[in-house]
């Protein structure tokens, strides 16, 4: 289950987002915890995306796995990925979402191995109310300009020749200044 999946995509009180992380293991650093301080009442989620081995990388299996968080867990680890670099130097990772507290080991191999992905966390919306507020000032302004638009009250006509004339657009050449936009690509 995806982080978006549990989520209500009508809340306004929260909003996802998202950091692009990595971590490297190799032969001095073999295991890397990814965890989130307590303090953060927020949902998280780590969304891995590829693991790779790096140019320095020995020609030998290099075996990544996911080992339990908490010490006292007696569940086994689960191999993330072998790679070899002349045969399968990185992979891309589709669907593996890990809940953090996450401990990554390098079972076999010297590395250097790179994981990334990316870390998504349900942060608390705070601009929601601000963004209300300015929906509804520019409501209040939009109100008055529909009302001036209307039709001139009764025994008041309209002049002839009062509507508004189009105004002639200068040649681009003779404008004071040169604006440039990019241009949307075919």
């Amino acid at each position: 289950m995806s982080l978006t999946d549990s989520v209500d995509i009508d809340s306004k009180s929260e909003k996802p987002v998202s950091l692009i992380w990595g971590c490297e293991l190799s032969s001095e650093r073999d295991s890397y915890t990814f965890q989130v301080p307590e303090e953060w009442q927020c949902e998280q989620q780590l969304a891995l995306r590829t693991i790779c081995l790096g140019e320095a990388a020995q020609d030998e299996f290099h075996v990544v796995e996911i080992v339990a968080a908490e010490e006292g867990d007696a569940r086994a680890p689960v191999p993330l990925a072998t790679l070899k670099p002349s045969v399968l130097p990185m992979a891309t990772l589709v669907g593996v979402e890990l809940t953090p507290p996450v401990t990554f080991h390098l079972r076999a191999g010297s590395g250097p191995v790179y994981i990334s992905g990316q870390h998504v966390s349900m942060m608390p919306n705070l601009s929601w109310d601000e963004e209300e507020e300015e929906e509804e000032e520019d409501a209040e302004e939009e109100e008055p300009a529909e009302e001036l638009s209307e039709k001139p009250p009764k025994g008041q006509a309209a002049k002839k020749g009062s509507a508004a004339k189009p105004v002639p657009i200068p040649p681009v050449g003779a404008w004071p200044c040169r604006l440039h936009l990019p241009l949307p690509l075919p």
